[in-house]
């Protein structure tokens, strides 16, 4: 009958899990805007250390987590699953509900698990400065802590629509020292553009990549990071998942449904990729979901196709699923979700039919948000309760006994004002026209 599934210490993983090698076809490499070839080692060397590089690419099943990094994560790993028996009561379900919450770590979210590591292999590489985008502000705040863990400045790019609905996130991210800027902003030539153009821009992932972006590519002693997409972020978020199978192991239990909520993918491959692993070896056949929002539906209302991650076009072009990169999302409350484009890998892995999505509208999400906080006492982010949405229809369709297995990716402390949105009747869900949606596409590169 327990409630929390706890590991000790001792059992924190000491390797990331790498799904490439397990998958039944590889995932197309991402391609030079110029020449339309795979890109190299050293065409990302003005971005990344080498170390990140190789592990961009790696085919090694898994990669070793250094120490000093491991060091920095019993901080707070392994983070509890969480059997929710007062959400299972309230929602009357046969079903069994567990919940890996990640929201322990030092800035109450998983993105400390990626964070860690890009602060540390920059550090060693001599780098003095990061830069960085971040949505909702969780990001950011990973990256700055990070930053203070190894001695590095930092300047954080935030969206516009969040640094204004958030202003806590930019604070945390100051109380690390980072720099905050406001995006688009005028510090930047993709900024400053864009604001000429859209003096009321409320900004967007893929512009605040653009600023991150420019500045890191001119300074040599300044590097980029990136808090999601790329294959060395979804590595890292792997404990997660090996966590969460040594601790259903603990009592017994196997996923039928593994859902996780998805802007660029980090959190719900850091769950799901240790389960496929189990999954494709024919040791257990969860149903896998993807939950995204109905305001940003890049699974299921996006393309499949090359695309740059960024608006102004500085990135490589990655082959995923896009909205276009000059989409800009409604400014819906789950900051975090509001990407135009799907991690790459993430995207090639749909395709091959390895796991379904679906899309959520916000008032749904923060309707089982707060059933979530009224049940279990766990104020959820808004990115969470897209997770939590779905589980919560699963448990309530459940005509018999099943396991039902999410990421609870991050708490809500700092969320309270979209929060006050829905509780006053003021939110709203934002359609997404089609019409958009194909004249963002066909402006793909």
């Amino acid at each position: 009958m327990e409630t929390k599934i706890l590991l000790d210490e001792s059992r924190l993983p000491g390797r990331w899990y790498n799904v490439v090698p397990d998958l039944p076809a590889p995932p197309p490499p991402p391609l030079h805007p110029a020449t339309r070839e795979p890109v190299g080692p050293d065409d990302l060397a003005p971005l990344f250390p080498a170390e990140l590089i190789a592990q961009e690419a790696s085919t090694d099943r898994h990669v070793d987590i250094p120490e000093e990094v491991r060091e920095v994560y019993r901080l707070w790993r392994p983070t509890p699953l969480i059997r929710a028996r007062r959400l299972e009561r309230a929602l009357s379900t046969p079903a069994r509900i567990y919940v890996k919450y990640e929201g322990v770590s030092p800035v109450g979210s998983h993105k400390p698990n990626t964070a860690v590591p890009q602060a540390y292999y920059n550090a060693r590489a001599g780098v003095r400065r990061l830069t960085t985008e971040t949505g909702a502000g969780q990001w950011g705040s990973a990256l700055a802590f990070a930053c203070a863990q190894f001695g590095l400045d930092l300047d954080v790019w935030m969206v516009r629509a969040s640094y204004d609905q958030k202003p806590y996130r930019r604070s945390m991210m100051e109380l690390y020292g980072a720099r905050v800027h406001a995006s688009p902003s005028t510090a930047t030539a993709s900024g400053s553009g864009i604001l000429a153009e859209h003096p009321g821009s409320p900004g967007s992932l893929g512009i605040a990549i653009s600023e991150a972006v420019e500045v890191a590519a001119a300074s040599d002693d300044t590097r980029y990071a990136l808090g999601s997409v790329l294959n060395h972020v979804l590595l890292h978020q792997t404990v997660i998942g090996e966590e969460a199978l040594e601790q259903l192991a603990l009592v017994d239990e196997t996923p039928d449904v593994i859902v996780g909520c998805t802007g660029g993918g980090s959190n719900f491959a850091g769950l799901f990729f240790p389960f496929l692993r189990e999954k494709l070896a024919g040791r257990m056949d969860p149903v896998i979901r993807a939950v995204e929002p109905a305001a940003c539906p890049t699974f299921t209302r996006g393309r499949y196709a090359y695309d740059f991650g960024d608006t102004a076009g500085f990135t490589p072009l990655l082959k995923m699923h896009t909205l276009g990169h000059e989409f800009v999302p409604d400014p819906i409350h789950a900051g975090g979700l509001r990407y135009h484009g799907m991690a790459p890998l993430l995207s090639h892995m749909y395709e091959l039919g390895l796991f379904d999505a679906v899309a959520k509208p916000q008032r749904e999400c923060f309707e089982a948000g707060v059933l979530f906080a009224r049940t279990e006492g766990i104020v959820p982010a808004p990115e969470p309760t897209h997770a939590l949405a779905a589980a919560v229809e699963e448990a309530r369709n459940a005509t018999s006994e099943k396991v039902i297995l999410t990421a609870l990716c991050g708490h809500g402390h700092l969320d309270m004002a979209a929060y006050d949105r829905y509780l006053s009747g003021e939110m709203r869900d934002l359609d997404l026209s089609a019409d958009r949606i194909e004249a963002s596409l066909s402006r793909l590169p």
